[in-house]
């Protein structure tokens, strides 16, 4: 199947209004928009972390680690403390991401493995080719894109049997399927543009963005741009300088949790390296967003595999892989270089989901013609001000704690079981043609609400101290989830 074929009838299809012409040499849109429209688009770059905790920055509390780079964008940008990704747990975050809808509905429930043949079907699980995403959104309006870092959106990575980073609209990936390897340090498993590099001799973090540089550097047009840089820190196989850990070492508990502070600065410096190469060049219209895919990784969760872990989740309950807070409710910045926004600390609830329509707005492109979860936030960069009408929903079903569906809406979030026959359900990576009919009859059970304005670390349920809000948010909460549900992708072999 030629995905990149599709791709293209698709973006004629969903972005079909911009103006623009078919390169038959390339098969590719060729877009071409006015000077005055590129003189005001914004470029574009995602800052993502990979198991960074709520509070793994200093400008979020963290009592040891210095992140000097990140914490002088958020002072001088917009700290947002009530952000969230899509899901507790890697894949779906990123499908969620680059979608702005529920990775539910793309059918990336848990994180993809490789492709050993499993009874779930979860070796099938990709983002398929109709989904619509940031980049080819952006490139439909005349933008340069651009990958670094971790994909992990293909259980079959740099394989032409499903579609790779390019058939989502970057011109340029230089990536790997989910981990650095054999560690942060000297990787062997990178790609660029469906070729295996080898080994690559430094840490992760330096050599994704010196990849950014150089792809910024090697532009040939004045193509605003939209950058992606997915770091693999501080997601175990933790490697980190040994400067950096001993620098740490007289704070730490001992030299595993010095390599994971140490590891964490590592990605702050790689990111000033970034803003200083901004600044040299004068990209002074450049909209940075940093966050976090999940939350924080539990120490020894899987064995001396994750002897690292040393990830805060802050004042925030629970871990990565939790429907509790600090399993999604990630550090989360925004700052526009160049341009005069609100700037301060924002308790407005903002999701990985809005950067897809946000970026539309910004740029001018076409919103994709599907049910999207997200919305925009330009009023927040504009006066501060941004009150979602959407409630957040995510439902993981592998989840560590026992109730694996959660919503927030406004200042509250309500959290609940799912039972068939009065029993819970057991937690599952995939929904597929073999479990669909079960999942469909569970209940929501065992609720629980909570004020998260007034009780960060949901430490007291008032569904029975507040009746008439537990009714209101319980009647929303399973619309919400029935429509999610029945809109979620199932696999099916051979389908």
């Amino acid at each position: 199947m030629n995905f990149r074929l599709i791709k293209l009838i698709l973006l004629l299809a969903v972005f079909g209004s911009v103006s623009c012409k078919s390169n038959k040499a390339s098969n590719t849109l060729v877009v071409e928009p006015n000077q005055t429209e590129v003189s005001k688009q914004p470029n574009i770059i995602v800052l993502l972390c990979d198991d960074l905790g709520y509070g793994d920055l200093s400008s979020f509390g963290h009592p040891i680690i210095k992140t000097e780079n990140l914490d002088k964008l958020a002072s001088t940008g917009i700290k947002l403390t009530n952000f969230y990704s899509t899901a507790p747990v890697c894949s779906p975050s990123r499908a969620g991401l680059l979608t702005g809808r529920s990775p539910n509905r793309a059918g990336i429930y848990d994180f993809i493995p490789g492709i050993k043949k499993s009874p779930d079907n979860r070796d099938l699980v990709h983002l398929q080719a109709h989904e619509q995403t940031i980049p080819a959104m952006l490139k439909s309006v005349g933008y340069a894109t651009c990958l670094v870092g971790k994909w992990h959106c293909s259980s079959r990575f740099n394989s032409d049997i499903q579609p790779q980073p390019n058939d989502f609209g970057f011109d340029h990936w230089f990536a790997t399927h989910n981990n650095a390897a054999p560690s942060h340090q000297n990787p062997n498993n990178f790609v660029r543009n469906g070729e295996e590099v080898g080994e690559i001799e430094g840490f992760s973090s330096q050599i994704i963005v010196r990849e950014a540089i150089n792809w910024l550097n090697n532009k040939k047009d004045n193509k605003p741009f939209f950058l992606e840089v997915t770091f693999h820190e501080p997601h175990e196989p933790i490697a980190s300088p040994e400067d950096l850990v001993q620098k740490y070492l007289p704070f730490a508990k001992n030299r595993e949790q010095a390599e994971y502070f140490a590891n964490v600065e590592n990605v702050d410096l790689a990111v000033g390296r970034l803003i200083s190469y901004l600044k040299e060049k004068n990209l002074d219209n450049t909209l940075i967003v940093f966050s976090s895919d999940n939350g924080p990784e539990t120490l020894l969760r899987y064995g001396e595999k994750a002897r690292h872990s040393y990830g805060s989740p802050g004042v925030l309950k629970g871990m990565k892989l939790w429907t509790n807070e600090a399993g999604f409710r990630v550090p989360g910045i925004v700052n526009w270089i160049g341009k005069e926004t609100f700037s301060g600390t924002s308790d407005k609830v903002v999701s990985a989901l809005d950067l897809l329509p946000t970026f539309a707005e910004l740029s001018g492109a076409k919103l994709p013609d599907r049910i999207l979860d997200g919305e925009s936030f330009v009023s927040l960069l504009n006066t501060g001000d941004f009150n979602r009408t959407k409630p957040l929903i995510w439902a993981f079903y592998d989840a560590i704690n026992e109730r694996m569906v959660a919503m927030r809406h406004g200042d509250y979030k309500i959290m609940a079981r799912l039972d068939v026959d009065n029993k819970p359900v057991a937690n599952f990576h995939n929904l597929y043609d073999g479990n669909i009919d079960y999942i469909k009859s569970a209940k929501l059970t065992d609720f629980v609400l909570f004020n998260l304005k007034n009780d960060i670390s949901e430490s007291e349920d008032i569904s029975k101290t507040e009746p008439e809000i537990f009714q209101e948010m319980k009647a929303e909460f399973e619309i919400q989830y029935k429509n999610l549900l029945d809109g979620s992708h199932v696999w099916v072999r051979n389908e």
